[in-house]
């Protein structure tokens, strides 16, 4: 048949520009490579400082003192499944711990008063007549000094109601969907750049297809009685592999540096096919108001950046539903199949959903490659495909 004859001819020339191919396929892994960088580098940590005045109590003829335990709570309490990113430095002086805090060398100051023992101790045994005032000490303009004096405060008392043998009134359970446990935020931008991967695919699928218009032999091909649907199908057989090819490699990169993978490989396999697909046939609108690979480079960039950085691939992205279909929100972003595919992605490698939970994105993915594919289809016959 024709179209195998396309697929070998298509598959020879792309590994002719193994130049425009080693970028599709590098691009992904390359993103992934410097994200990792950026999470590792950026990752929260908040520090404290703590000043313990407290002078302890005598009980059973030995010296008691609740400040030094709570500084040792404070070093080596997690909540839930989560760690929290606290460092714990105790200070002697509140001056030289102020002069920290003003130099922005820690991010919170906390005095623990002479009195703190005795009143847990009378705490404990029933006695609610004493109330003991920590004092927290920082920059109340400062992200940093506000989250870490909310977990200060926490932490402060959980250990006071641990101390006092007391109860909380209310206790609150926390139950994680998916991984989000213990999830970090390489593992969160991760589906996004398996994304990005495929979006290179504009490039290596749209010079593809104009290279047989700049060198000529798409007369052949038209003389050939070769039908439009078998030429497409013939270049998009190869690029869907050069798709494929490029996700796993990402995936790998990812799994390579620490990302935990969770669901089913073939059901990400699945959406890498069908975005794959719909770039493929996005690039045929671009083949079709382009004569050259040169000028390829250049239109392609505008939408290749807008698949990027408005769908949530490169950076996460959230905007306001425009309207809802059988409840599923439709937005800007959803006219492009990225928005759609990264959803379908987190659900799945994120929130362990099956397939089932993302036919709405599946939908909307099938829709739009038709929708790109007959616009394009139609313009690049009319442009590159029609016999004078």
């Amino acid at each position: 048949m024709k179209i195998f004859s396309i697929i070998t001819k298509s598959l020879k020339e792309q590994i002719r520009s193994y130049w425009v191919l080693l970028l599709s396929l590098s691009m992904g892994p390359f993103f992934i490579f410097v994200y990792f960088l950026i999470t590792e580098t950026s990752k929260p940590q908040y520090t404290i400082l703590i000043a313990n005045k407290d002078k302890g109590i005598l009980t059973d003829s030995q010296q008691f003192n609740h400040g030094n335990y709570l500084i040792d709570f404070f070093k080596s309490i997690k909540i839930d499944t989560i760690p929290i990113p606290l460092s714990i430095i105790e200070i002697k002086s509140k001056t030289v711990g102020i002069e920290i805090i003003k130099n922005k060398k820690a991010d919170a100051l906390i005095i623990i008063p002479d009195s703190f023992s005795q009143t847990i101790e009378k705490r404990r045994l029933k006695d609610s007549s004493d109330v003991t005032k920590i004092e927290f000490i920082g920059d109340l303009t400062d992200a940093n000094y506000l989250i870490s004096a909310v977990w200060a405060n926490e932490l402060l008392n959980e250990y006071s109601l641990q101390a006092t043998n007391t109860k909380r009134i209310i206790e609150v359970k926390e139950t994680a969907i998916g991984i989000t446990a213990t999830i970090n935020m390489f593992d969160m931008i991760v589906p996004g750049l398996l994304i990005v991967s495929l979006i290179m695919l504009m490039f290596t699928a749209s010079i593809a297809f104009v290279s047989e218009v700049e060198n000529k032999t798409i007369m052949r091909l038209k003389l050939s009685k070769l039908s439009t649907f078998e030429f497409l199908c013939g270049i998009s057989i190869v690029q869907l592999i050069v798709g494929i090819i490029s996700v796993l490699l990402t995936l790998l990169t990812a799994i390579l540096l620490g990302f935990h993978y969770r669901g089913s490989i073939s059901i990400m396999i699945f959406i890498a096919s069908l975005t794959s697909l719909s770039i493929i046939s996005f690039s045929l609108i671009i083949a079709a108001i382009t004569k050259s690979a040169n000028e390829v480079l250049v239109v392609g960039n505008f939408p290749m950046f807008l698949f990027m950085f408005f769908t949530g691939a490169a950076f996460p992205l959230k905007s306001e539903a425009l309207f809802t279909v059988a409840g599923y929100p439709i937005n800007i972003q959803g006219l492009m199949t990225p928005t759609h595919a990264i959803s379908a992605l987190n659900k799945t490698l994120i929130m362990n959903m099956n397939l089932l939970d993302i036919m709405p994105e599946i939908i909307s993915i099938i829709a739009l490659t038709l929708l790109y594919f007959v616009i394009g289809g139609i313009a690049f016959k009319h442009r590159h495909l029609k016999v004078v």
